[in-house]
């Protein structure tokens, strides 16, 4: 067995899930709560494609609309390794989705 697939609030260590040590502070990650794309890329809710989330908090700061999120995401560490975990089954945007007619969704959708 290989290494646990982790989601990016364990990877990044950034404690913004629910229970987390800055949830008080900063608030619940909303790539850390239920959504459509619960099971992506075999993460829990949004936690492995946080680069389609708005209002991530990566480093520190939110990069703001979803095109400089994505731009920052694209170089993200994270979003490497996910990439380079699943190989094939790598997913950059679930069909769901696609299916609905968007590529972005936020905490209001």
């Amino acid at each position: 067995m290989g290494e646990p697939k982790l989601n990016c609030w364990e990877y990044k260590k950034c404690g913004r899930e629910p229970g987390g040590t800055n949830e008080k502070e900063l608030g619940v990650c909303p790539a850390a709560l239920p959504s459509e794309v619960d099971g992506s890329n075999e993460g829990e809710f949004a936690g492995r494609c946080c680069w389609l989330v708005a209002g991530t908090f990566c480093e520190k700061e939110i990069p703001g609309s979803y095109a400089k999120n994505l731009i920052h995401c694209l170089h993200c560490d994270f979003l490497k390794q996910v990439s380079k975990e699943e190989g094939r089954k790598f997913v950059m945007v679930p069909k769901v989705m696609l299916k609905k007619g968007h590529v972005i969704f936020s905490e209001s959708s």
